[in-house]
């Protein structure tokens, strides 16, 4: 049986391209550290666990002299394994989040289902590529990573916004925001909360 108090799991990914250990805590207070190489990455990553009320700690090196690329996605497998460990049979959860969170002039909408169906709808344009020695594409390609090794249903829209970091922020945020909900225990659910008996 899940309980709320043991709800953790710590991954380690190491390729030829990067050397990344997650360890990740649904539930109480353990504190944020996350050292990626890629600074504005660590300012997003911060805000997810800060918003989802998460324990984290990501530590990566990774062949950043080639780009984030390798370094980014491999971090969003990391992570989604790790959630599926933390998780366990997913007994008593809500199974769905849903969130908006503004940042001054963007507003982003996060839905999630952690149906153990992977799919990743994002809708979300940016003006400016590079953010540090972050390029902006690559936001989708983290969420693609972490939907897909999560086994999650996740709907990332951003309605508006000017300012990229603003936009970026919002949705790191918001999913933050909605995996919690999503991860809560509900003692009124007994079981997966799932006709078929499994998520």
């Amino acid at each position: 049986m899940t309980t709320t108090t043991n709800r953790c799991a710590q991954v380690q990914r190491t390729t030829a391209e990067t050397d990344i250990l997650i360890d990740l805590q649904l539930d109480g207070n353990q504190g944020i550290y996350v050292e990626t190489g890629i600074g504005f990455f660590d300012h997003m990553l911060h805000l997810f666990a800060k918003h989802g009320r998460f324990g984290l700690t990501v530590k990566a090196k990774g062949d950043t002299y080639i780009d984030a690329h390798h370094t980014v996605e491999d971090i969003g497998i990391a992570l989604g394994e790790a959630l599926v460990k933390a998780l366990g049979d997913k007994a008593g959860i809500e199974r769905y989040g849903d969130t908006w969170v503004p940042m001054d002039e963007a507003l982003t909408q996060v839905v999630i289902d952690l149906s153990g169906r992977p799919f990743l709808v994002f809708k979300g344009e940016f003006q400016t590529q590079l953010l540090g020695n972050f390029e902006t594409e690559l936001v989708e390609d983290f969420f693609q990573a972490l939907a897909f090794t999560a086994k999650m249903n996740l709907h990332i829209r951003n309605e508006y916004g000017r300012n990229t970091h603003h936009i970026i922020e919002s949705m790191f945020k918001a999913t933050g925001r909605a995996l919690r909900k999503a991860v809560t225990i509900n003692p009124e659910i007994e079981g997966v909360n799932s006709t078929k008996g499994v998520i």
